[in-house]
């Protein structure tokens, strides 16, 4: 009898046979052969992001039609090719429909026209010649396009627009970002069109500039949507990268951290070239053996059955390769993620998955797919729980997380949907196998309603209690739209903002939003936090975007100021990319105390594929920090969920940071040696180390900032000699040598 995982196989590549006729489904069928089966089932043209298919089939129809013109079909064949990248083919056919006589033309195609252009710019410009200034708004220096025919025809053809409908917003935003790209704003704006400030300084605490390396220290990498990775993968203590691209006709990277100031892409070597797909991408430690695995997530926003691809689960071979260990660990389903969440929710030392799906309805089976709970069975498999714990949710899943919101040892989860409902839910495991939870959202007072995406649980404010952070993915119009109306200082209230939840301490938290100056316009797909400054309090980056061509709004960072609110220094930081941004991760790959960000870049469609960025943090201040490595012998090995206290007199006043092990956000991931800022304090008074799951509570006293330590749960402290790169401009290394720190034994209190 076929297992259930088979028999779903079966049923899916049946059906891209129904297609293909050389598909022939084997119920033995490996990983790597079911991923190419399903991208040859994927490419359909009833896949709305399968735009090779659905432009061949366009073709098809325009070639039986000839001599004829079917405009409206003409217009989608154009869009077609804009998503597969042909923009000169799109910009041909669009003048050619525009040039018909009205009668043959039913169609308005000047918006389409008009962002096809803008494309061609950006393909020139951005792409073909990209430096770390492209497409970085407010565009400048070396970001303005050399190649100015795109933006000039786009501009042109913006305005015809606006003549006939001043009120146009979308179309008034993309002109003046389209002046932006010739250096021509704001000055030569048309006054009527012109949105004001759109260059203005961040003001009073506004950052020094970062810088994107990504190429020129070897990551080249030209993608679409898709998750990344920040770890140290062969314990050299170098971070490395890794990164999935959405679709499966995109494989995996793994960009090794080489040391010398330079990563190789190492992806061959690894194995991981014939691993495809994954809209997101983290790590963990499921069989505790102390070497980071890979969790791949497939089929996000996938519909109609394109989504029911598996999840890949990678073990770490510790010689710089991964085994697709999926089948074996019995993560056996065909469900649309991009969400996952791993925490030690019975508290035995092992780690164990929460899986977010997306649910569309539970009228077609194919749409219906309900979370899941894999429960670890401390031998390398799983079991499904979810149903049985009472914590199966079925909605449109985008975001899970999860921490200890109620301080009672136990790990709850936070659900963010495209449905308008969240789910807060309380883990109530008395140990062993008794897992249990209770839906409290309605009782903590989480009552928005809107659509969100990215989510996490942080402390940004240092009291010790979790708050929760969940973006609105919440539009009806194009993403530049609202980036427009709120420059013009009439924002649409809750959307596209950030929502920020204040936990009251009490089992309730209370929404802060707008008392800490979230509410700008965001719309974040990707995002994750950090702490640029090293002050002690974090800081956030998201990405943006959604597969509408048209949505070219910046990325967005925010400094956490003093965890009374936060300020937008986009553009100061010069991190504020116009195209779609997906996987954020936060992580010190120079080994020095400085936080980097590096973000995977591209959108859903082949034709919106963009190259990821590495923006290297300059140093905001002179502020201290402290590494740690944490890792569990009762607790799980990589302390995923214990909590971290740092107490410290900063000029003269005592005060704590708190931080959880865990990679961050929920779409990107950091790595889990955790980097945290101290501010001026030049002595910590205490690190104090709650680990997950087994209740030991560890102290370490009078520690000297600025270096790296291992701490075991077993009391074994190690400093950690690890050595400091410089990256230069050029990408060449200037490498050095971190003096050795020992700690004296009565420095350490277990």
């Amino acid at each position: 009898m076929l297992s259930r995982f088979a028999k779903t196989v079966s049923f899916f590549v049946a059906g891209a046979c129904g297609l293909i006729s050389s598909c022939k489904p084997d119920p033995q069928i490996t990983m790597a052969d079911l991923l190419q089966q399903l991208k040859k089932r994927n490419y359909n043209q009833q896949n709305i992001f399968s735009s090779d298919a659905r432009l061949a089939a366009c073709d098809s129809l325009l070639k039986a039609d000839s001599p004829n013109y079917d405009v409206q079909l003409l217009s989608k064949k154009a869009l077609f090719e804009l998503q597969e990248g042909n923009e000169q083919q799109a910009v041909d056919i669009y003048s050619k429909i525009s040039k018909l006589p009205r009668y043959m033309n039913p169609v308005n195609v000047m918006p389409d026209q008009a962002i096809a252009y803008m494309r061609l710019g950006e393909r020139a410009n951005c792409m073909l010649g990209h430096n770390g200034s492209s497409c970085i708004f407010p565009i400048k220096g070396a970001g303005i396009h050399q190649i100015q025919t795109g933006s000039q025809k786009a501009i042109e053809t913006l305005q015809n627009i606006l003549k006939g409908n001043s009120q146009d917003t979308q179309s008034r935003w993309l002109l003046n970002i389209a002046y932006m790209t010739l250096g021509g704003y704001p000055a030569q704006v048309p006054a009527q069109y012109l949105i004001p400030n759109l260059n203005a300084n961040d003001g009073p605490y506004k950052v020094k500039p970062f810088t994107d390396i990504a190429a020129n220290v070897g990551i080249n990498l030209n993608s679409r949507a898709g998750g990344s990775i920040a770890e140290d993968f062969d314990g050299d203590g170098f971070i490395d990268i890794i990164t999935t691209g959405m679709d499966l006709q995109d494989h995996m990277h793994y960009f090794h951290n080489n040391g010398d100031g330079t990563f190789s892409d190492r992806t061959a070597q690894s194995g991981l070239k014939d691993v495809v797909g994954g809209l997101n991408v983290e790590q963990t430690d499921y069989n505790n053996d102390g070497r980071p695995d890979v969790f791949v997530m497939r089929g996000g926003w996938l519909r109609d059955g394109f989504g029911n691809q598996p999840c890949s689960l990678l073990k770490n071979n510790g010689n710089g390769s991964f085994t697709d260990v999926t089948i074996a660990a019995g993560l056996k389903f065909m469900s649309p993620t991009q969400t996952a969440v791993w925490a030690d929710f019975n508290n035995d030392g092992w780690l164990d998955v929460f899986i977010g799906m997306e649910s569309h309805g539970t009228t077609n089976p194919q749409n219906n797919h309900p979370s899941a709970l894999y429960m670890n069975n401390h031998d390398g498999t799983f079991t499904e729980m979810a149903q049985k714990v009472h914590c199966q949710i079925n909605d449109f899943v985008k975001g899970v997380t999860s921490a200890d919101y109620n301080n009672d040892g136990w790990p709850d989860i936070f659900v963010s949907t495209m449905s308008g409902k969240k789910y807060l839910l309380k883990n109530k495991c008395y140990g062993g196998k008794n897992v249990s939870f209770d839906d409290v959202t309605d009782k903590a007072g989480i009552d928005i309603k809107q659509n969100t995406f990215t989510t996490w649980f942080y402390d940004y404010n240092n009291d010790g209690w979790p708050d929760i952070l969940a973006g609105s993915y919440n539009f009806s119009n194009s993403l530049g739209y609202y980036a427009a109306l709120e420059a013009l200082g009439t924002p649409v209230a809750d959307n596209g903002n950030i929502f920020l939840f204040k936990n009251n301490r009490d089992g309730t938290f209370t929404n802060v939003t707008h008392n800490v100056g979230l509410d700008k316009v965001v719309f974040s797909m990707g995002g994750s936090f950090g702490d640029i400054d090293n002050d002690g309090y974090p800081d956030m980056y998201f990405g943006t975007g959604n597969p509408d061509f048209k949505s070219l709004i910046p990325n967005k960072l925010f400094r956490n100021i003093g965890g009374k609110k936060f300020a937008d220094v986009t553009s100061s930081s010069r991190t504020g990319n116009l195209q779609k941004g997906h996987g954020v991760s936060f992580a010190d790959f120079r080994n020095n105390g400085l936080q980097d960000i590096f973000i995977e870049m591209g959108g859903a469609y082949i034709g919106d594929a963009y190259k990821s960025a590495l923006y290297l943090n300059p140093g905001q201040n002179n502020n201290n920090w402290i590494g740690l490595k944490l890792l569990g012998t009762k607790a799980n090995r990589s302390a995923i969920g214990s909590r971290i206290k740092l107490t410290f007199k900063e000029n003269g006043l005592q005060r704590s940071v708190f931080k959880d092990v865990n990679s961050g956000g929920s779409f990107g991931s950091s790595p889990l040696r955790q980097e945290i800022g101290i501010g001026q304090a030049n002595n910590i008074d205490d690190i104090e180390i709650r680990w997950a799951g087994s209740g030991t509570v560890q102290h370490l006293h009078n520690v000297k900032p600025n270096r790296f330590l291992e701490i075991t749960e077993d009391g074994k402290v190690t400093p950690l000699n690890l050595k400091a790169l410089k990256f230069n401009a050029n990408g060449q290394a200037m490498p050095m040598q971190m003096a050795g720190i020992t700690m004296n034994n009565k420095d350490v209190v277990k």
